[in-house]
């Protein structure tokens, strides 16, 4: 027994020293190669990072390595969010083997190395977003035909951007959002069928300073689930072929010069979850058989010139969440419009629009409602007490409409506990400012931070149940026919900084308490303007002008 045990043991002994031997040559050869860590080196990153030269440059911060014959090379560079600046050095294409880099959100400036595509062929992912990067893009390199990511959004680039066919191969997403660029859009370049090019599925090539149509050859990239362009300078209609990318997901194109219908082809978009197509030169109806874009989530078509009704079919998109078709040439009974079938519905702006009608009741069963804007659109009637239900509704502008009961307006709004901006300017003409003992008893308001109540000619005193919104920043009462005096408890509102009670009828001095409101005086109030994280529309005060937005 003792025999055997002794055999084992020797056994295992000499397993051990086998595999021990077997592991030095790895050791060995585990340290990255020279010319890499000489690279990396004079890289000079500011501040510094903790490489030190006495150590494997595979086990330093943000740098992965991989095996190649005798050496491992650097096939990784990965330092995002390092608060890094200072321009990158030429040296940067040494390091040959790279497949990824990634150096986005730092504060890099200056050009790119003019040869970093050609140098750095092997690259998988190219991730630069977010810095200060300047001058013209380097010339893609037939030899760069592995590229799968390109992210440069959010940098200061300038010029054109040609892409030739071998580096647009394998392309799946392409992001150069927010620069400089300018030209003829690459659209061609990376969706052309001589590429037989499927790959792309994200295109961003938003705000920027392209120019040209959409090239029909769009439709080439077939995978494409991602086109955003928004917000420069292309013209023209759509093309027929973008409604042949069948996986598309978000068309982003608004603040351009397109024009032209939007055809009923676009319900071959069948996955659309988004169409943002705001201050474009659109005209004629919104498309009649919309509501087969099932998915639709987000339908942005402000600032254009839509015609026609609301397409009855719309209420088939029950996944709706954000609609807003502000500033066009819309009509019809708007309270005819069933919104029943939008539950997931948070924001609606239908504003500036030639709606007729009473304010819609089935709009109530929205419950999910955030925002909602009607403003301008001819509507008459009172405000239903059954609004309170929407208990998330936070910004209620309904402005320039001919609304009545002012005083049970006040009364139903102080329900919505959540809201924070109110306008109802220019309505309830030259009814009495709502004043009612009871109001003051409500506690309603508590979240109110913006209140416009200006251009309604209501006549009457400042109402005193002002004086409990203790959230208010920015009251409007002008263009009314308020008398008696201004009551120093205004100035005792801790958070209100503009006040517009021009073009009254006040009488007596200006009181001296409002000299010391807090938020006037305060030097955090800086250039006096509405905080804007609560808002969930866009809000526009004019000094000595109603609110009207």
């Amino acid at each position: 027994m003792e025999h055997n045990k002794a055999s084992a043991s020797s056994n295992l002994n000499k397993l051990f020293l086998f595999f021990s031997f077997l592991l030095l040559p790895c050791s060995a050869s585990a340290a990255c190669a020279q010319v890499d860590r000489a690279s990396l080196l004079s890289l000079a990153f500011r501040p510094p990072l903790n490489w030190s030269s006495s150590t494997d440059c595979c086990s330093w911060e943000g740098v992965s390595c991989q095996q190649d014959d005798d050496d491992h090379r650097v096939v990784r560079l990965w330092l995002p969010w390092r608060r890094l600046s200072g321009v990158i050095s030429p040296s940067i294409t040494n390091l040959t083997h790279l497949t990824h880099l990634n150096l986005s959100h730092n504060s890099f400036s200056g050009p790119l190395p003019n040869d970093l595509f050609s140098s750095l062929s092997s690259l998988h992912v190219l991730d630069l977003s977010y810095n200060r990067l300047t001058s013209h893009l380097p010339v893609f390199s037939s030899k760069t035909t592995r590229l799968e990511t390109l992210d440069l959004s959010s940098n200061l680039f300038n010029g054109s951007i040609v892409v030739p066919a071998s580096a647009a191969a394998i392309l799946t997403t392409f992001n150069v959002r927010r620069n400089n660029f300018a030209g003829s859009n690459p659209i061609s370049f990376l969706c052309n069928n001589r590429n037989n090019h499927t790959s792309l599925t994200i295109l961003n090539l938003s705000v920027n300073k392209f120019t040209g149509e959409i090239p029909p050859g769009v439709g080439a990239c077939s995978k494409l689930q991602v086109f955003r362009a928004g917000f420069n300078y292309l013209s023209g209609y759509l093309p027929g072929e973008i409604f042949d990318l069948a996986d598309l997901e978000e068309l982003y194109l608004p603040g351009n010069r397109l024009s032209g219908h939007i055809s009923k082809g676009i319900v071959l978009l069948t996955k659309l979850k988004m169409l943002e197509l705001s201050s474009n030169k659109f005209s004629g109806p919104i498309p009649s058989n919309i509501g087969k874009l099932s998915r639709l989530e987000n339908l942005l078509l402000s600032i254009n010139n839509f015609t026609g009704h609301l397409p009855p079919s719309l209420t088939n998109c029950a996944n709706l969440s954000t609609l807003i078709l502000r500033f066009n040439h819309l009509t019809g009974d708007l309270s005819a419009f069933n919104f029943t079938t939008l539950p997931r519905l948070t924001m609606l702006d239908l504003g500036n629009n030639n709606f007729t009608g009473e304010l819609p009741q089935s709009l109530y069963s929205c419950k999910s409602l955030k925002a909602i804007r009607l403003a301008s659109t001819q509507l008459t009637g009172q405000i239903s007490p059954e609004i309170v239900a929407l208990k998330s509704l936070s910004f209620l502008s309904l402005s320039i409409n001919n609304l009545t009961n002012a005083t049970g307006a006040i009364r139903i709004l102080m329900g919505c506990k959540s809201l924070t901006t109110l306008v109802l300017t220019k309505n309830f003409l030259l009814e009495p400012v709502p004043n009612d003992e009871n109001l003051a008893e409500l506690d309603g308001f508590l979240n109110l931070k913006v209140l416009a109540l200006g251009g309604c000619l209501f006549t009457g005193q400042v109402p005193s149940w002002l004086a409990k919104l203790k959230n208010l920043q920015a009251l409007d009462l002008s263009y009314n026919l308020i008398t008696g005096s201004i009551p120093g408890w205004l100035g005792s509102l801790p958070n209100l900084f503009y006040m517009d009670l021009s073009n009254n009828l006040f009488e007596g001095g200006f009181p001296t308490e409002l000299c010391g409101m807090p938020a006037l005086t305060s030097k955090e109030t800086g250039d006096h303007k509405v905080q804007e994280s609560f808002l969930e529309l866009p809000l526009f005060v004019k000094p000595n002008n109603a609110t009207n937005q």
